[in-house]
């Protein structure tokens, strides 16, 4: 479910073709549900790179698992030279990057960030925005930390907090289809920066749309699909 996600986030905010990169007993039954996503059966680690060639940008993590395929094939995409975006159980393998890695966006939770920084972290402002420094130095990186009021940086800018999003989209899949909107909005030429602030914006105020239609009670992703698309419309 976590690919699927996020690749419906690329394409509702104009992505014009995604593919969904897996083992080919994940894939079966997508197209016969969702047959706008492309898919690629990657049950060899290294028929990853053939698909990287073609690729624009890259979500890295969703749905990949913490096995050694799920290494193999980590290890593979952070060597090419495309956009990547890293998120989930990616972020589970990520080590600090040396030197300014500028086509790169990570989007931890909390929990995540933790687990990046070796650290708890506090949910007060104050130690929220001292993390995402740190995410920032760590890992060179436009980075977004997640949570009530989400939190955007890169190397060269200030911090920004998001004013949108409401308690029901704490639930399961959110992440995921903000990592598709981020992506698809840096498929279509945006800095990793850009498209981090306006995929944050577009995501949470898709959320506080639906919560206004339906409530906030059994929110879930896929309910923010037409509000962003109709965001960005």
């Amino acid at each position: 479910g976590a690919p699927v996600l996020a690749a419906l986030g690329a394409l509702r905010v104009g992505a014009g073709l995604v593919t969904m990169a897996s083992h080919r007993y994940h894939l079966v039954g997508l197209n016969a549900v969702h047959p706008e996503i492309m898919s690629a059966a990657i049950d060899d680690p290294t028929k990853v790179v053939d698909y990287l060639q073609k690729a624009t940008v890259v979500v890295l993590g969703p749905g990949l698992g913490r096995s050694e395929w799920s290494q193999q094939v980590f290890n593979l995409v952070i060597q090419t030279n495309k956009p990547i975006l890293i998120d989930a159980d990616g972020l589970f393998f990520l080590k600090p990057q040396p030197g300014k890695v500028n086509d790169w966006v990570i989007t931890p939770h909390p929990g995540e960030a933790s687990w990046l920084l070796q650290q708890q972290i506090p949910s007060t402002p104050e130690h929220r925005i001292n993390a995402i420094k740190e995410l920032i130095r760590e890992y060179n990186c436009t980075v977004v930390l997640k949570g009530e009021g989400s939190l955007i940086g890169s190397p060269d800018s200030k911090i920004h907090i998001s004013t949108h999003g409401n308690p029901g989209m704490a639930s399961g899949g959110m992440g995921d289809l903000l990592s598709g909107v981020i992506a698809g909005l840096m498929a279509q030429g945006m800095s990793t920066e850009s498209a981090a602030k306006l995929g944050v914006c577009v995501h949470a105020m898709a959320g506080d749309k639906a919560a206004m239609d339906d409530g906030l009670h059994g929110l879930v992703a896929t309910d923010l699909l037409t509000a962003i698309r109709n965001l960005l419309g």
